[in-house]
């Protein structure tokens, strides 16, 4: 079992605290938070151990997961890789594009494994259709929120955009090439509601837009691509897969056919993935136990995480 200590005891950070303490590829240390109240409180409600030296923490343990503010991932990972140990360190990455690519460099000259915590690369309803999703060519992605003063520090682009950057990145396999935006600021000082137009190299494009200050939730990506049409409900673990084919010579009664102005026809058949259950935060943090002890890349690379945050930062410039 990996020796795991947790830095950052906040709502996020309890419930990390908890799963580790549940997994079986883990044994929990204990963790750091920099409000000392806090930290005692924790520890006297859950029993984890709390230490009140980040340093003794990061030196007890093999893996640290980071789960404090995002101002403070750099200086807490890079105190991390500079012991040797492997990171778990929440999205985004850094607060910079600056610091995720000096973390890359501690990483590489360290050698020591990191993954970013973009938990939606383990929802099961992505997870059941992400092999389908061949060359997308129009993305649209809805990713709306419930007003909740926690997050508010960041821009909705790094707040709840960037899953869904994170999302497309990892399926459009080409660069991007050009980026339109526009935020506005409603009840934060910083934008609560924003709008995103992704083109890139190979054709595609994504349009993404994302809210913190809705009336009801919806987490919804849609892919379109040539012969199938994809969606994705990460809200809901519900998924849609529609496709076509050439349809038969002989067309049954209840076979839907299109067909086009150049007279060829195709056949509209639906697919139903079955869609598991799971606990996608565990998931997350046992897969990057799988990649310490199997020396394996990471589901999310520290790279995918800096480029999810290049990405998000030249939208958020563009506004």
């Amino acid at each position: 079992m990996l020796r795991v200590g947790v830095l950052g005891a906040g709502h996020l950070g309890k419930i990390h605290l908890r799963l580790l303490n549940e997994s079986t590829k883990y044994e929990l240390v204990g963790f750091y938070d920099a409000d000392a109240i806090n930290g005692k409180k924790v520890a006297d409600e859950f029993g984890y151990t709390y230490f009140d030296n980040i340093n003794k923490l990061i030196e007890a343990v093999d893996v640290v997961d980071i789960v404090t503010p995002t101002l403070s991932h750099f200086d807490c990972a890079k105190k991390a890789i500079e012991k040797g140990k492997h990171i778990f360190i929440e999205k985004p990455i850094t607060n910079t594009y600056e610091e995720a690519a000096e973390l890359l460099e501690l990483e590489k000259k360290h050698q020591i494994k990191g993954q970013v915590g973009h938990v939606e690369r383990f929802n099961p309803a992505f997870s059941a259709v992400k092999h389908q999703i061949n060359t997308p060519m129009f993305i649209e992605s809805h990713r709306l929120a419930e007003f909740n003063p926690r997050g508010t520090d960041v821009p909705v682009v790094l707040d709840l955009m960037i899953h869904d950057i994170d999302a497309i990145l990892s399926v459009v396999n080409s660069e991007v090439k050009q980026i339109n935006a526009s935020g506005v600021s409603v009840i934060s000082k910083s934008p609560d509601i924003a709008n995103a137009r992704i083109e890139f190299e190979n054709g595609c494009v994504a349009n993404l837009t994302a809210s913190r200050i809705s009336l009801k939730n919806m987490r919804k990506s849609r892919f379109f691509q040539k012969d199938a049409y994809i969606s994705v409900d990460f809200l809901e673990k519900k998924v849609e897969v529609v496709k076509m084919k050439d349809a038969p010579e002989k067309v049954g009664d209840f076979d839907m056919v299109l067909q086009n102005a150049e007279g060829e026809k195709k056949q509209i058949y639906f697919e139903n993935p079955e869609v598991g259950t799971n606990n996608a935060i565990l998931d997350e943090l046992e897969s990057f136990a799988d990649a310490i002890v199997n020396d394996s890349t990471p589901v999310v690379s520290l790279r995918q995480g800096t480029q999810a945050l290049k990405v998000a930062l030249q939208i958020i410039a563009s506004f």
